[in-house]
């Protein structure tokens, strides 16, 4: 198949037999459910645009393992070039839904996994980089979505994996069988995982000697046995419930977090990327958090395109697009959301290869980048809403303007400049709304500071990688000290 439709994708996700559970009930079809379509929304449109000629550059490539053409979200990066077109990607998906699409922590999972069994294999002579390569080439010629998961609970942080009170707080191997192995646990903060085929997992943090049985990488397809998935709530979620378009703020895209249990679910061997070797757990996180850091400079940089429109067009609704403070804001988020580009693009232009071929990004410019991505959302979010006014959050609803009663009322004293109806105001202070507070508001304010490590991971990293030794031998060059 390679590439399937967008339609295709709806219907290989409504032949799944997937346990989700949302306000202590279980769902019967996340397909149908109103609450949760605008996610699965959000990923058929990776599908739909890599259909597209004008967008067959960006959304497709030629996979290094089968020279076939497939969908950008299954490649391996081959070269700079890749990884550019990556946030370039990223970006028009951004603009296309003002949510978050779901399917890069699966592409970030791949590139990571991908060089990390590599390695491992070279040192202890195992089979999990053959294990991947043949696991990628089914991903590929199906055209799956794939879940990636890292996050685990973690319990109490101040302890590693083998010495929490609950060994459970971390995922990890409880049997080990001839034919695989059987693991228990959960991953938290699942982006998509209702509208994923499969979930690949992977260790979360550096681990020692004593965390063996947590050194495990594989994937299961979605409704393996034993998983299970508890839907996140999202702020104004319950507004999709009640039919309204103009209510929600962006009725046809959105995004979904889970919590996922692994309630004893076996994994066969040739499933299995990692099984004990802690050594090479800490690669695998730090390369999968540089990957995924770096995505962060194309999907929040295309909302912010929106959300930037947005705030530009309720500034000509309301009649202050000329006010010199509004252009100034205007120019402000422009800025801020073009820097951020500008890291994206920065730390995929200084992509090398690995020893296993594959392109990985500049690991230090992409932690910057994702610095950046914690402060200037926010600013940018602020923004858009002191130029939004009060009105954005203190609007009435569908409802009270269809009232036969209440609607004059509401179009009278709502209305802004002459030539916009009241409804189309409204409907832009909803979309800000969306993106800055209500459910969008996770795949970008929130998102922003959590997803991909917290700031301090980042300050982490930087701090290994600024090479402040080397920093310093060039100030005593200059300074002419020689010691």
């Amino acid at each position: 198949m390679a590439l399937m439709t967008g339609e295709q994708y709806i219907e290989s996700i409504k032949k799944m037999n997937m346990q989700i559970y949302m306000f202590g009930e279980k769902i019967e079809s996340a397909v149908d459910n109103p609450i949760l379509r605008p996610s699965l929304n959000s990923v058929k449109a990776t599908y739909d645009l890599a259909q597209m000629p004008e967008y067959e550059d960006l959304m497709t490539a030629t996979s290094s393992l089968t020279g076939e053409k497939i969908n950008r979200f299954t490649h391996l990066h081959q070269n700079s070039d890749d990884l550019i077109k990556k946030v370039k990607m990223q970006r028009l998906l951004g603009q296309k839904t003002a949510s978050c699409f779901q399917r890069c922590v699966g592409m970030d999972a791949f590139n990571a996994v991908y060089s990390t069994t590599y390695e491992t294999d070279k040192k202890f002579g195992t089979k999990y980089f053959e294990n991947f390569v043949k696991y990628m080439k089914y991903v590929q010629q199906s055209d799956l979505t794939v879940d990636g998961a890292m996050t685990d609970p973690k319990g109490d942080r101040s302890l590693s994996p083998s010495k929490q009170s609950d060994p459970d707080m971390y995922l990890r191997v409880v049997e080990r069988r001839e034919d695989g192995v059987v693991v228990r646990g959960a991953k938290a903060h699942q982006t998509g995982a209702c509208n994923s085929h499969e979930v690949l997992v992977m260790p979360t943090i550096a681990l020692g000697p004593d965390d063996k049985d947590y050194a495990i990488a594989f994937s299961v397809p979605m409704d393996a046995e034993g998983i299970f998935m508890i839907i996140g709530r999202q702020s104004c979620d319950t507004r999709k419930l009640e039919g309204s378009n103009l209510d929600v703020g962006n009725c046809e895209y959105g995004g979904m977090e889970a919590l996922m249990v692994f309630e004893d679910v076996f994994v066969p061997n040739d499933r299995l990327f990692l099984n004990g070797e802690t050594e090479f757990a800490g690669m695998m996180v730090e390369r999968f958090a540089g990957y995924h850091r770096q995505s962060y400079g194309g999907c929040k940089v295309g909302v912010g395109d929106v959300l930037i429109g947005a705030a530009a067009l309720i500034a000509d609704y309301n009649g202050a697009q000329k006010a010199s403070h509004v252009k100034d804001k205007l120019i402000e988020m422009t800025h801020l959301n073009e820097t951020l580009y500008s890291c994206g693009i920065a730390c995929s232009a200084e992509g090398s290869k690995t020893e296993s071929g594959n392109y990985i990004i500049d690991l230090l410019l992409a932690n910057v980048c994702k610095q950046n991505i914690t402060r200037f959302p926010y600013e940018i979010a602020r923004l858009a809403e002191d130029i939004a006014g009060g009105l954005m959050v203190t609007a009435p609803s569908e409802k009270d303007l269809r009232d036969p009663k209440l609607g004059p009322y509401i179009e009278k004293y709502l209305k802004g400049v002459e030539g916009v109806s009241v409804e189309d105001r409204l409907k832009i202070l909803r979309l800000i709304e969306n993106i800055t507070l209500g459910t969008a508001a996770v795949g970008y304010r929130t998102e922003s500071m959590h997803g991909a490590g917290s700031p301090q991971a980042q300050r982490i990293m930087i701090s290994r990688q600024g090479n402040i030794n080397g920093k310093k031998e060039l100030a005593k060059k200059i300074a002419k000290i020689e010691n």
